[in-house]
């Protein structure tokens, strides 16, 4: 399938670990004071606010701390401003990799990421090296005992879906970002719980990696990235073949 990423898979996994080491919070809090600072406190009216609140309360954080990463966010709490910045890569075997960042020093930043690449065998790009390869889409990530194939795909298709992609344990919904929230409240509307629904970068294609060793570097180096406390988001466009993937000790 075009966009099938092995990467996406795989952090689903993570984002348990995440959780039990406090990065997850980290990251959520972030977003929620950026989106709060860009438009507004009122989760009704910010779209953005709104998904980053319901994505919070799925990690179980408490609701002191959401209110208060708002109130941080419009300024009514003393708070440090984080900003936006978008950095490109390549990582071995010119695997695509897309970083989203929120920092409060970029220069520190870039070159934290400018160390994790080379350390891993990759280099950081110009602005728009990779980007062109991904597309932005709304993914809803549904539990496989949720719905089954057929069912998911009727209600989501039906309400302006693109794709259904089986990422493993759980069911994608790929969506246009413009049709994401219908998408959702329909599957809201069906009953069908999902365990995350946000805005991601998707990739086009995909580079195939074949052999272990290099598949062991490719995820060092997406680890790396992601363990970085001012990154939000890694996206890149590798897949790892099941029987590739159980060879590698790290995965």
């Amino acid at each position: 399938m075009a966009g099938h990423s092995k990467w996406a898979q795989i952090k689903h996994k993570k984002k348990a670990v995440d959780a039990k080491r406090g990065k997850l919070f980290t990251k959520l809090i972030r977003e929620i004071m950026v989106a709060a600072r860009i438009g507004g406190g009122d989760p009704a009216g910010n779209p953005r606010l709104r998904a980053a609140i319901e994505a919070a309360k799925g990690a179980n954080m408490p609701k002191d701390n959401i209110e208060r990463a708002i109130k941080k966010g419009t300024g009514e709490l003393e708070g440090v401003a984080y900003e936006e910045v978008t950095y490109e890569g390549y990582g071995p075997g010119g695997v695509a990799v897309l970083v989203e960042a929120m920092t409060d020093n970029r220069q520190r930043t870039v070159a934290d990421l400018r160390h994790i690449f080379s350390k891993h065998g990759g280099n950081l790009g110009e602005p728009g090296s990779v980007a062109w390869m991904f597309e932005k889409k709304g993914v809803i990530t549904v539990e496989k005992s949720e719905a089954d194939e057929d069912t998911l795909m009727d209600v989501a298709i039906d309400a302006g879906a693109e794709d259904l992609v089986d990422q493993g344990e759980v069911w994608e919904v790929h969506t246009d970002p413009k049709n994401f929230d219908g998408v959702k409240r329909a599957l809201e509307d069906a009953g069908i719980a999902m365990v995350g629904a946000k805005l991601d970068m998707v990739p086009k294609n995909v580079v195939a990696v074949t052999d272990a060793a290099l598949a062991e570097r490719v995820l060092k180096l997406m680890d790396a990235i992601e363990d970085n406390d001012d990154v939000q988001n890694v996206y890149a466009n590798f897949d790892i073949p099941d029987e590739v993937l159980d060879k590698v000790g790290s995965a």
